[in-house]
């Protein structure tokens, strides 16, 4: 999937991959995709409950089991 910035989440846990994410997202324009990779399990639900609250749109997800892909678009 195509994206436009990327965030290293990997070994951060709950709440600094989300608090991350939205000072990530500030930097970009509306519609631009952010790429996240985390390891925390717990940033599925985080991140599904983050584009719920904000209205940023989660595109993908994916779980290999240790590591958590989102793409995310800026509302």
């Amino acid at each position: 999937m195509h994206y436009d910035a990327e965030l290293d989440a990997r070994g951060l846990n709950c709440p600094l991959p989300i608090l991350r994410t939205k000072k990530k997202l500030a930097e970009l324009s509306s519609g631009q995709v952010l790429k996240i990779d985390a390891t925390d399990p717990g940033s599925v639900k985080d991140f599904q409950m983050f584009a719920k609250q904000t209205g940023h749109e989660l595109l993908a997800q994916s779980d290999s089991g240790k590591e958590f892909t989102f793409f995310m678009k800026k509302k």
